[in-house]
Parts: C-alpha cells; structure tokens; sequence
C-alpha cells in the first residue's frame, strides 16, 4: 500500500484544520473563570489521560489554581486517592474521550456527578454519552478518525484544552496569538516530514526515549505512546532531568533521545541531550529555535505545545511503514475500549 493509503497519514497531515475547529469553539463557548474553583481535575484514558497530564500542568501554569490529572480508571475506583471529602471544597472535572464511549470515563463522571461534587467540561471528538453529562461541552468533529492510534483526536482535543485553560485565566492575548496554530502547524508539517521518514524508517534503532518537563511532560507520554503502538518498538518517556537517574545506562549506538525543548529551561534540557549524544545515542530535539525541528513560531511557550506533536507522529508512522505494520490498526488494540 502507498502511505496515501492509510487513514493515519491523511489524519496526520490534515489535523491543523481540526485545531482551527477547537479553537474556534472554545472562544465561542461560555466559561466559568478559574477563581471560581479550588480544584480542577482533567481525567482521561491512555491518550487521554497523557493529554489531562499535559493540560492540569498548563491549567496550573496559567491561572495559578491547584489542578491534578488522573485516569478515569482511578477516579472511578479510587476516588479516595484523588478527591478529598471537603465539602466546601469547589471543584470542577475535564473529561477528555476521543470517542465520548470510553467506559471508565464515562462511569467515573457519572458518579461523580451523581455524587454533586462540580460541574463538568467534556472535550470529545463525538456527541455521544459523555458528552450528555456535560454542564460545557466541546466536540470537535473534525478530529474524529478511522484509526486506532489517536494523532488528529489527540491534537485537536489538546488544542481545545489548552484553549480552555487560556480563557478561564482571563489570556485573551494567549488565545488570539494560538490563531497562528494552524498555519504554524501546517508549515512545520510539510517543511519536516522528510525529517520524521528518515528517523523512523532507520531501523538500526531499536529503541526511542522521549524527555519533556513541566507542561510538556504529558506531550512526551503521548509520543511515546505512539512509537509504541504504531510500531511494537522500545520507547519511554521522562522528565529531562530524571534521564541522568538511572534511565540513561539503556542509552547506546541504537538510541533516539528526543527532547522537547522549552524556552525557560533549555540550557539544563539540552545539556541532556549533548550528554546522551556522547554515550552515542541520536538526539532529536524540537523547539522554538536552535533544534532540529525549529517552530519559529513567535508564539508564547504557555500556548504553542502542539506544535511538538506532528513531526513525532510522522516519525512513528514511517516507522510502523518501515517494519511492515499497520500503522491504521496496532497490535491487539481498539479504537474504543468498552468493558462489561
């Protein structure tokens, strides 16, 4: 088959028209602002729930109030290790599902509606179940797919929840600088595609390493999760800093490190990097500028983490390629997982 084929490719290359959509819809929607609450939670499964790690740490980044991200598993079984029984306590959920079906999800803003302990936002690329439960509601259907691994879902509901954090601050000059998202994103995808192919179809690596701190960390978890499960490949995610402590004795000759560079901490996050290339590893690094995928993008760090995302979903579909999968249906998984 040619890469045309494929669901995933076209929902890669496509996706900046779905951050347009969550853009747009988030500055249309009325929402609360963030003095109102004391805790925000964002709950979510497998790629939802890396997009709630990313979004609850920029949610605390720009308004300063407490938030935490769990997997919907565990806010439905555990709910004691995540919400504390203060009554006085205001809280608002972010219920993120691709699919709006997802059961642990749904079932866990169920109780915690039936319980009245908030309101909730659902940020879904469906109308379906979960989105029913929502006091706010945000469905971006342009990032809906055909297949299993979200990329085009993912962005697009990230874009949406990075928004929302954005307007219950009060950013309105974060959110109109994030309008330049789309075009920004289009143009590192065509300028960087040969990048992501000549990276992920060298098979002479064999495993990848992807480092993010602070907001970014979430992002790095979700591109992980796609080297993994387009292409069965040894891939983990860390914080810069926690490489040194341990992890690093796995880097040799067949290593990729990735970094997602930030604009504050960049000196410590590519002193990493020089670091791992001397033990011989390839080091990958995206950023703002001086990078191997350069975003000059002139838009703040708080409000451009996206634009991370494409090159490294290409990467891990010309690698899926390359190994002779389907990138469009990984081993073993669904596109929604549903239990009794």
């Amino acid at each position: 088959m040619r890469r045309e084929d494929y669901h995933t490719y076209h929902e890669i290359k496509s996706q900046t028209r779905a951050w347009e959509q969550a853009l747009n819809l988030v500055s249309m929607t009325a929402l609360p602002q963030a003095a109102e609450y004391d805790q925000v939670l964002f709950t979510g499964c497998g790629s939802t729930y890396y997009l709630s790690l990313a979004a609850a740490a920029l949610y605390q980044e720009l308004t300063g109030r407490a938030a935490r991200a769990v997997p919907g598993g565990e806010l439905l079984l555990n709910p004691q290790t995540v919400i504390t029984q203060n009554s006085g306590l205001r809280q608002l959920l972010v219920a993120v599902s691709r699919s709006g079906t997802t059961t642990e999800t749904v079932r866990a803003v169920e109780k915690f509606k039936a319980e009245k302990r908030g309101e909730v936002v659902v940020i879904s690329n469906y109308d379906e179940a979960l989105s029913r439960l929502a006091d706010v509601n945000v469905v971006i259907d342009e990032g809906q797919e055909e297949s299993v691994a979200q990329t085009r879902s993912f962005a697009s509901m990230y874009v949406a929840a990075a928004a929302l954090g954005a307007k219950m601050a009060g950013r309105a000059d974060l959110l109109d600088a994030m309008g330049k998202l789309p075009e920004t994103g289009q143009r590192l995808i065509d300028r960087y595609e040969p990048y992501a192919k000549e990276v992920g179809e060298n098979l002479d690596f064999d495993r990848f390493y992807f480092l993010g701190s602070g907001i970014r960390y979430g992002l790095a978890c979700e591109a992980n999760l796609k080297m993994k499960e387009m292409t069965l490949t040894h891939s983990e995610p860390f914080h810069f800093l926690e490489f040194r402590h341990g992890p690093m004795s796995m880097v040799n000759a067949n290593t990729v490190v990735v970094g997602m560079l930030s604009d504050a901490n960049r000196v410590h996050e590519a002193k990493v990097l020089s670091e791992m290339a001397g033990l011989g590893a390839t080091a990958a690094s995206l950023g703002e500028s001086e990078a191997e995928v350069v975003f000059g993008s002139g838009i703040p760090e708080s409000g451009r983490g996206v634009l991370y995302l494409p090159v490294l979903q290409l990467m891990a579909f010309y690698r899926s390629l390359a190994k002779g999968l389907n990138p469009d249906r990984p081993k073993n998984l669904r596109t929604v997982v549903m239990l009794e």
